[in-house]
């Protein structure tokens, strides 16, 4: 799970400033879930640019669905810009933290965590490079109205979807393109929420399952 940034034109009007990003253009803060083939499992494309990543998952019905228990046997895997939960996986940031010493879990295992999230993570993180190579107008700017520019976004996820399933080439793209790719992929990460992820929460039995299974990887 991770955001990406859709550049769009201003909308103008009173809000229009809530579109504007901290890269300073007008965009919509899109959130996606992805699996392991690249495709779009979910989507949230109605966030203005200024929007924190935590935010618009905190406000999304997936939450809502994992909060109650809706979908079962799965977890998400998200940056620094998400708060940990028993159905969110973040990294631990700091592996000198200390820790419940009745785990018994050890800095190594830690890392090992650290860097199967991060293997699994950077997979979101390619689906926007696939998805907006597919889609350039997605990184080099939506020329409509907000509402039709939200309409875009869904409608091409759907399409890049339907590409992987056909196994269609990635598109080669220019180098203009690639640049305006580069800078539209960027999170908006709350501060608010570094606190819950710089230890291991003792009441996090998913986490700690997991820290135990990395302890036990040779």
């Amino acid at each position: 799970m991770d955001c990406t940034h859709v550049k769009i034109r201003s909308p103008g009007g009173d809000n229009a400033e809530a579109y504007r990003n901290r890269k300073h253009f007008f965009s919509i803060n899109v959130q996606t879930i992805c699996n392991a083939n690249l495709k779009i499992q979910d989507i949230v494309a109605r966030w203005p640019g200024s929007s924190y990543d935590s935010t618009i998952f905190g406000n999304s019905a997936i939450r809502g669905k994992f909060e109650r228990g809706e979908i079962k046997d799965c977890l998400l895997v998200a940056d620094s810009g998400y708060a940990q939960r028993n159905f969110v996986m973040t990294l631990v940031a700091n592996s000198q933290t200390v820790i419940d010493p009745i785990s018994g879990i050890t800095e190594a295992a830690i890392n090992k965590y650290n860097e199967s999230l991060i293997r699994t993570r950077n997979t979101v993180e390619r689906s926007y490079g696939v998805w907006k190579r597919r889609f350039p107008i997605l990184a080099t700017g939506i020329n409509v109205k907000v509402s039709s520019s939200q309409s875009i976004i869904v409608a091409t996820a759907v399409l890049h979807n339907i590409a992987c399933n056909f196994g269609e080439r990635i598109p080669r793209v220019t180098n203009e393109v690639e640049s305006a790719i580069n800078i539209t992929n960027f999170c908006n990460p709350d501060g608010d929420n570094m606190g819950s992820r710089n230890t291991v929460n003792v009441n996090n039995n998913i986490r700690k399952k997991l820290l135990r299974y990395f302890q036990n990887v040779v």
